[in-house]
């Protein structure tokens, strides 16, 4: 690192300064929230049956009594052995968001490709309690852009973040829905890949400190990443 070292007053000075930047980028990303608000619906036609720990549940049971809905695609796949590590991260940011959401009128679930039994063993070894179902059996992965069967090849729909490609089994993403007046259910939005970021508290602690997210050396990014229970402090 070859970051100065200098008295309060010009560290003060170097932060006002920088602070000017960092109101520019708030209200530029308040813009570009308003602007994905304002994004076309698409009706869902297709009757999608998910399993949960209560039973069989529609995509319109998933809202409960909430307006929208806010779906977490977690990587988990019906021939995985645990669920997806990097999803696992996310997920730990999960536990207690849903009846902050559910005030504001929105409901939040998980759902992975995973059969509920694997499902339900995973939640309790990482002592989740968040909304999680099963989409196996339906083509709700499929249609979302995060499953596939055809690893890199060009896929009929939208593909992996718009890509028109898959590139593994599972991916994650992040989609919304709301339910309209007359009970219609629509799709507003779906985000993939780097859209992901935000959602994730550690990585934005990291990116507050003078060594970020410190993943530049490594072989991919998220190499250093384990599940919450297997780091060597947990053991």
């Amino acid at each position: 690192m070859d970051n100065p070292i200098v008295s309060r007053q010009e560290w003060l000075k170097a932060r006002i300064k920088f602070l000017e930047k960092e109101k520019a980028f708030t209200k530029a990303r308040d813009a570009l929230t308003e602007e994905r608000r304002q994004l076309p619906f698409v009706k869902i036609e297709n009757e999608y049956i998910f399993q949960s720990g209560n039973g069989k549940k529609s995509l319109g049971d998933l809202f409960g009594n909430s307006t929208q809905l806010v779906v977490y695609h977690f990587m988990y796949g019906p021939d995985w052995q645990e669920g997806c590590v990097s999803c696992s991260f996310w997920a730990d940011n999960f536990n207690y968001i849903a009846p902050h959401l559910e005030a504001r009128d929105t409901s939040f679930v998980a759902i992975s490709n995973a059969s509920m039994e694997q499902i339900d063993t995973y939640r309790k070894r990482l002592n989740w309690s968040f909304p999680w179902v099963s989409s196996n059996g339906t083509g709700f992965n499929a249609d979302f852009g995060v499953s596939s069967c055809d690893d890199g090849q060009t896929t009929e729909g939208p593909g992996y973040n718009y890509s028109g490609k898959s590139f593994q089994d599972e991916m994650p993403g992040i989609s919304v829905f709301i339910r309209l007046e007359d009970g219609t259910i629509c799709h507003s939005y779906s985000t993939y890949s780097r859209g992901l970021d935000m959602m994730n508290g550690a990585y934005h602690f990291l990116d507050l400190t003078p060594l970020g997210r410190n993943e530049s050396d490594l072989d991919y990014s998220m190499s250093w990443l384990k599940r919450r229970d297997s780091y060597p402090s947990q053991a």
